[in-house]
Parts: C-alpha cells; structure tokens; sequence
C-alpha cells in the first residue's frame, strides 16, 4: 500500500501530529485527576506571568530608553542577560518542560526534516523560552517605538536570537541526557558540578573589583566577549541606527554563522535518535557462571536477621522500603541534583548579603537571614515528597499483592525524606555559619523547631497528594520531572501557610520581649504535628486501598 500512497508534505505531517497531540490532551480531560491537572497548571502559569510582566514593562522602556538616547552599547548586557537565563534555567527547571518523546513520535512515518522542526518546536514550550521571547518582543516594540525604521532589523535579529537560542538549548539538553546516561560520566558531571558551586563564593570578590574599577574593566570585559552570539545581536543593531554598514554586516554574519553551526550540531544528534538511539548503560545479555555457595541453615538465619535488624529498631517492612528507597536516590541523577543545588544557592545567598563583605550594601543579621534560608531548604527537599510513587512504575502492584500495610510503605518513604530534609539542613547551615556565623541561641532552637514542625505537618499532606495525584516520573533523567498540576499547588500552599505560621510565631516573640517564647511555641507545634502524623497513617492506609486501581493506572503504563 505504501507504492499507491500518495506522499505526504513537511507541513501536512507536522499538522496531523498536533491534531493527535490535541485529541489526546482532549480526551485525556475525560478523567478527573487530569482536568484538575491542567486546571493547577493554569493557575501555575497565571502565577508564573506575574514574574514575567514585571520585566517585560522593564525592557519596553529599556529598549525605548537606549534608541531614543543613542547609549546603544547597553543593548549587549541585555542580550547576555537573556542568553543566560535561556541557557542555565532550563538545567534546573527541567521538571517543568516539555519531554520531546522522540520515542512514540518514531512509531509515525516521519521524514527527518519533520522529526527535526518537531524537536525544535517543543524547546519553545518551556518556561525560559516563553519568558525570554516576552522580553525580546517587548524590547522589540520600546525600540520600535523610539525609532520606527530600525523594526525591521529588530525583528530579523530577534529572531535570529530565538532560533540560536532554542536550538542550543536543545542541543546541550540532548548531550547532557546522553552524558547522564552512564554512570561514570555522571559522578563525573556532579564532581564538576559540585566544585563549580564552591566556586561561587568568587562572585562577590570579583564583583566588588569589577564596582572599583567601573568601566575600564567593563570595557576589558566586553573586549573577549564581542564574538560571541549576544554581543553580535546588539551589534548588528547598533550599525543599523548609526548606519554602519560594516558592523551591522558583521553582526548580522556572525549571528547567522552560529545559528547554521548549532542548526548543524542538532541536525546531526537528533538524526542519531530518528535512527532509534537508545540510550542505557545495561549490557548485553550474556550467559555467567556463577560459582556455587552453599550456606548451612545456621548462617543463613543469620544472615536473615542481620538484615533484618540492618536499621535498628524499624520492622522489616519499614527497614526494606527504606533501604530500596536510599537505593533509588543515589542511582536518580536528577534527585542529586536536587541535594546538591540548595547548599549552592545558599553559598550563593550567603556571598551577597551576608559576611564580612556581603556583595550588595550592608551585611544582613544572622538572625534574618538563618530561618529565610532554612525555610528556602524546606521548600527545595519536601518537594518530591508530593509525588512519593512517581519512580514505582510496575513495582507498584507488589505493593498491593505483598501481605503488608500501606502504612510501613508510607513510613519507611516518609523516614527518607525527613533524613534527607535533616541531612540538607545540616549542611546548609554549616553553610551558613561558616560565611555569616551564628544566629542567636533562642532563634537557632526556635528555627530547629520550626524546622521539625514543618516537615511533620507537611508528610500527611504530601501522602494524601500522592495517592491522589501520582505522576509516573522518567528514572534518572532530567527531563519530564513534572509533578501534578494539583500536587504543585498543594505544596505551595502548605508550603505559605506553614511559613506564614512560622513568621507569626518568631515575630510574636521579638514583639513580645520574649526571646524562647518562640522555641517553645514551636515545640508544642512539632509535638502537635507528631501526633497528627502518626494519626494520618491508618486512613491513608485505608485510602491507597480504595486508589489502587488508580495508581496502578498511573503508574504502569
């Protein structure tokens, strides 16, 4: 049949995909768990505008402000400022970008072209990508606005920045996947990983040097990034309002030789993968011989129990869950990069606004800035505890058929998450204490209180998510690590409210002249929320009973 078919055109093949891609999110609105999904996603994304309009308003006026003005060497630090954020946020919000399933798109009879501008396409749902185009256009129409003549290059370089942008973004997503693919090229990327986060501690001394010395170091600096795609973008308009043509042609040849060259590097990666690239690091099957053991029923008890009793007073269920969840977090890549990246902001944090030599004015009280901070922690960690299922897949349905209750599962995954909470903590205020020093005695055990008080009133909420809301999540991959629309909104909201009872309590005491005041309130609260924990556990129990079928659902598809 396929001699007697007539051919189908590029366009025709890229329209049918997005009218599949349409019936599926149609019908998948049918369920209840995904029209309330998407509907979390859309107050997510009204939120998320806010961050957004904010800085469109400051580049319209920016780009009104230097045309009109005739400073149009300030056009490049603008540019840079966009290529960064394009290029670095996607690494560290790839859970809430779209997963080009290159995949299920290869079961269609696609040409390479289309499974290319595909791929391409999908780098503009993202959120960096939306974001940064908002502030390209609305900069785009303040210079417009200031001189209507130069539009029609502002458009055709802003374009061409678009298409750089998206296209490297794709294409250094699909090396670091194939580069985390493996194990020991990923310990090598978080060793690497790791030390560049140290080295933050660098900005603030090279900051205060660039203030000094002010615009003779500026001018050096812009000296070796002038090749580079966002300096050229700012040249090539430059030489259109001053009429050069020399520099706009530069500029402009510059820009479109990176463009073909990253246009050229994509082509080649994702034709690895039209041909079916499958990346994993498991060997071919072989036969093994395996040398025979043969143990006496003495140390095979032995052995029983000292497995058993390998966490102390846990059960065996409970000690199981945990040890197979421990295994989990140290083979999930993206997982370590969420255990690694809080103590590097707040290294970052630290340098600016506190020390001896904060970056930005006057250092900042170690009695502000510790609970801010530790409440920044919280925030990152408790995160996947809203989504705890989301790496079971098939295992799922063990859990079910085993003789056991739902409520050693829950535990043994909630004992994980509070040790990796308190492992965080501890790390992020040694952190803390090394660059700004010690907060307070009072404040130190009322933030330690707060601490205890918010991850034990959160566990029961993030159960309650997860067995309302699971998300099947990709094992170790940085992309598609997005939770439920709804599970998203719970945990910001838990999230406001804990934080604004905290705030309420700690200002109490400074209010009130009582500096323990707050160490004790929060010692009732942890307690309270203790018991309420432990409370939670039955009728969650009774609750992933009455869900199996639809976690099965979720999860083993």
């Amino acid at each position: 049949m396929a001699d007697v078919t007539r051919a189908v055109s590029l366009f025709d093949q890229i329209r049918l995909v997005a009218g599949l891609r349409w019936r599926i999110l149609r019908n998948s609105l049918r369920k209840k768990n995904n029209a309330l999904d998407l509907i979390g996603m859309g107050f997510l994304a009204v939120f998320v505008s806010i961050l957004v309009i904010g800085p469109c308003i400051g580049f319209y006026f920016m780009g009104y402000a230097l045309l009109s003005g005739g400073r149009l060497q300030w056009l490049a630090p603008f540019f840079w400022g966009i290529f960064i954020f394009w290029q670095i946020i996607p690494i560290f919000s790839a859970g809430f970008g779209s997963k080009f399933e290159f995949r299920t798109l290869l079961r269609f009879p696609f040409s390479g072209a289309a499974f290319y501008l595909i791929g391409l396409a999908y780098g503009l749902a993202d959120f960096p990508a939306l974001a940064s185009i908002c502030w390209l256009s609305a900069m785009t129409v303040g210079a417009a606005m200031a001189m209507p003549a130069a539009l029609p290059v502002m458009l055709l370089v802003v374009a061409l920045f678009v298409l750089l942008n998206v296209t490297m973004e794709r294409l250094v997503g699909s090396w670091l996947e194939r580069l985390l693919a493996r194990r020991r090229t990923r310990e090598l990327f978080f060793g690497l990983f790791i030390l560049s986060m140290f080295c933050l501690q660098f900005i603030s001394p090279l900051q205060r040097y660039y203030l000094k010395h002010g615009a003779p170091a500026s001018q050096g600096m812009a000296k070796y990034l002038a090749p580079l795609p966002p300096s050229l973008a700012a040249r090539a308009i430059a030489g259109v309002v001053q009429h050069d043509t020399a520099e706009f042609a530069v500029g402009l040849l510059g820009l479109t030789t990176f463009v073909g060259l990253f246009s050229a590097l994509l082509w080649q990666r994702f034709a690895m993968q039209y041909r079916g690239e499958e990346l994993s690091e498991t060997a071919s099957p072989g036969r093994v011989a395996l040398p025979r053991v043969v143990h006496s029923s003495k140390e095979s008890a032995e052995a029983g129990r000292n497995a058993q009793n390998r966490f102390g007073l846990l059960s065996p269920i409970v000690g199981g869950v945990l040890q197979k969840e421990f295994t989990y977090l140290v083979r999930n890549s993206y997982a370590f990069l969420l255990l690694v990246l809080p103590p590097a902001q707040i290294l970052l944090f630290s340098s600016q606004f506190g020390g001896k030599h904060p970056g930005f004015g006057k250092a900042a009280s170690p009695d502000f800035i510790f609970p801010g901070l530790m409440a920044y922690t919280i925030l990152v960690t408790m995160g996947p505890a809203y989504n705890a299922f989301s790496h079971e897949s098939w295992g799922m349905q063990t859990y079910f058929m085993a003789p056991l209750k739902f409520e050693d599962i829950l535990l043994g995954k909630n004992i994980l998450t509070a040790a990796m909470v308190a492992f965080e903590v501890l790390v992020c205020g040694t952190v803390l204490v090394w660059r700004i020093g010690w907060p307070s005695i009072p404040l130190l055990f009322a933030t330690i209180g707060a601490i205890i008080f918010a991850v034990a009133a959160q566990l029961p909420i993030a159960n309650w998510s997860s067995l309302n809301f699971p998300r099947k999540l990709d094992f170790g991959s940085l992309r598609n690590q997005r939770n439920s629309g709804v599970s998203v909104w719970l945990m910001l909201g838990a999230q406001v409210v804990i934080a604004a009872i905290s705030a309420s309590v700690i200002w109490t005491g400074r209010l009130t002249g009582n500096p323990w005041l707050a160490a004790e309130t929060f010692a009732f609260l942890a307690a309270a929320a203790f018991g309420g924990y432990f409370a939670s556990l039955p009728p969650l129990s009774a609750l992933a009973e009455k869900k199996k079928e639809a976690l099965i659902e979720a999860l083993c598809r």
